[in-house]
C-alpha cells in the first residue's frame, strides 16, 4: 500500500482514471483508449503504468505473456491525497481560505451548499461526515 498521502501527476491521473473504468486491463488497451486524447505510444503508457506499479498505485500481475493491471488505491484515497496536497501547498494548511476560494468560484449549487451545511452540522455534533466512521463523507 502506498504512503498515506497519495500524490499523482497529471499523467498518472489520466492512466488511473482509465484503469478504474476498465480494470483489470493491459497496457495496450489503456494506450488505445487514451490515444486520441494523449497521442501516447504504447511504450509511454507501459512505462507510466510500470512506474505507477512501483509506486504502489497499480498492482501488476503477469498472466502468460500479458501483464494485467489493477488499481492499488481507491478513487477516494487519490482524491484525498490531491486535496491534502492542495491544502498544504496552496493554502499553507489553512482550510477556511481553501473553502472560501472554492465558494468564490460561484459554481456551487444550492444543493451542494445544503450538503456542506449538513456535513458541518454532523461534524459539530461529533458524528463522522457521511456516516462512515473515520472516513470523510462523499456524495454520489
Amino acid at each position: 500500500m502506498p504512503k498515506s498521502e497519495i500524490e499523482l501527476t497529471e499523467a498518472e491521473w489520466t492512466i488511473i482514471n482509465t484503469v478504474w473504468a476498465s480494470e483489470p486491463c493491459a497496457a495496450p488497451a489503456i494506450q488505445e483508449k487514451l490515444f486520441k486524447k494523449t497521442r501516447w505510444t504504447y511504450s509511454t503508457v507501459r512505462t507510466l503504468m510500470d512506474r505507477m506499479a512501483a509506486k504502489g498505485l497499480l498492482a501488476a500481475e503477469k498472466v502468460r505473456n500479458l501483464t494485467l493491471y489493477r488499481s492499488a488505491v481507491t478513487r477516494e484515497q487519490a482524491q484525498r491525497g490531491e486535496l491534502l496536497y492542495a491544502l498544504k501547498h496552496a493554502f499553507n494548511g489553512a482550510l477556511a481560505p481553501m473553502v472560501q476560494c472554492l465558494l468564490n468560484t460561484n459554481e456551487i449549487s444550492r444543493e451542494e451548499l445544503d450538503e456542506l451545511k449538513k456535513i458541518i452540522a454532523a461534524c459539530e455534533q461529533g458524528a463522522p461526515a457521511g456516516g462512515h466512521p473515520g472516513k470523510p463523507g462523499k456524495k454520489g
